[in-house]
């Protein structure tokens, strides 16, 4: 009781006038960035409307008390520098979780953790079709940065995907697991990160299946057009943008699912294990979808060179049948007095039959050899 009393002091004078950064005065420049700030006792949230000096200041009054848990959405290196300098952030993880585009890693600085996880939205073939983008579904990529400390957590995210809303709900509905500390939303966010995976993962199966179908179809089979080769294409390539989520961040998750680490709780580690073996079945998916699709591009190209031999085989038969009459009107065209059968009476009909006789010989020749 005594905690929530001094907690309710420092945030009863929050509502009376706008927050300070620091005891300087200095105003705070990143309440535009900040979605969710929220001090964590026991596993329960306690007050609201808070800033981060203020929330940090909480938690410290009596240390192992809790933590505090700020969600970032695509902070200014102007926005976040106060709340970095607050907390003590290294300058070079600060600069990452500004700037993005960072592949998945995991640092380990003095007092923190800075893991970098990549989450995907794969956009359903109509969807993406609707929207020009082909045929085929498109991966879409976010990031989601976490600096872990022994009593806070900052999460700062980039792009459409990987909401934490909802998963700060979920925990806060199972107080237990997140009375364990920051470790704990950390294997959380990581967990629903590999779940997206996952979904994309099963999405992605059924667009390559389709495209299996087309190219192994009868009527491919016939020498018709199957599979377009550039929505094979465009599946190579999003499974290449899937490749670069799913395996870099292979050997952050096992690091903190193997080596003891003093900011990750023991009890979470075992969950780390699970997430960590959900990656590696991810893994596989995305390798064993980058063979496949080398497949059926190669049995694809070869349907078409199939496809182009049977029109040269086809244009080569005609052109043979073709240069009989053509021949035969040549030679007759030259215009000598002398010529066979030229004062015949039935020398036409009979010349005429002769054409017809030897084009009918040499199309069912080709016939016959599958070439017609």
């Amino acid at each position: 009781m005594s905690m929530i009393k001094e907690l309710r002091a420092v945030v009863r004078p929050s509502l009376r006038k706008r927050p300070h950064l620091s005891e300087h005065g200095a105003s705070p420049a990143y309440d535009s960035a900040i979605v969710d700030c929220a001090v964590y006792r026991g596993g329960r949230r306690v007050g609201d409307q808070l800033t981060p000096v203020q929330a940090l200041r909480a938690v410290r009054t009596e240390p192992g008390a809790g933590f505090v848990w700020i969600g970032l959405h695509e902070p200014t290196e102007r926005e976040f520098s106060g709340i970095a300098q607050e907390f003590g952030l290294h300058p070079l993880a600060v600069e990452d979780a500004v700037h993005a585009h960072q592949r998945p890693k995991l640092e380990r600085y003095d007092e923190s953790l800075f893991t970098v996880l990549k989450t995907l939205h794969y956009v359903e073939s109509a969807e993406a079709y609707s929207a020009g983008r082909g045929e085929t579904g498109v991966v879409e990529t976010g990031e989601v940065m976490c600096f872990t400390g022994p009593d806070y957590i900052i999460t700062v995210r980039h792009g459409g995907q990987g909401s934490l809303r909802a998963l700060r709900h979920r925990l806060e509905d199972d107080p237990e697991l997140l009375a364990k500390g920051p470790s704990a939303v950390l294997h959380a966010i990581a967990d629903q990160t590999v779940d997206g995976y996952l979904a994309v993962a099963d999405a992605m199966q059924d667009d390559i299946d389709d495209v299996e179908i087309q190219v192994f179809s009868e009527s491919a089979g016939n020498g018709k057009r199957g599979a377009d080769a550039g929505r094979i294409y465009q599946l190579k390539r999003e499974v290449l943008e899937f490749k670069r989520a799913v395996a870099p961040l292979l050997r952050p998750l096992h690091l903190l699912s193997e080596r003891p680490m003093r900011l990750v709780d023991s009890d979470v580690q075992k969950y780390f294990r699970d997430v960590a073996d959900h990656l590696d079945r991810v893994n596989e998916q995305v390798l064993g979808f980058d063979d496949l699709l080398n497949s059926i591009l190669q049995a694809n190209l070869a349907q078409a060179t199939v496809a182009q031999n049977e029109d040269m085989r086809k244009i080569t038969s005609w052109a043979a049948i073709f240069a009989v009459p053509t021949m035969i009107a040549g030679i007759y065209g030259m215009n000598f007095d002398y010529m066979p059968e030229l004062q015949w009476k039935y020398g036409y009909p009979a010349v005429m039959g002769l054409i017809v006789g030897i084009c009918y010989s040499i199309h069912r020749g080709f016939k016959r050899n599958g070439w017609l």
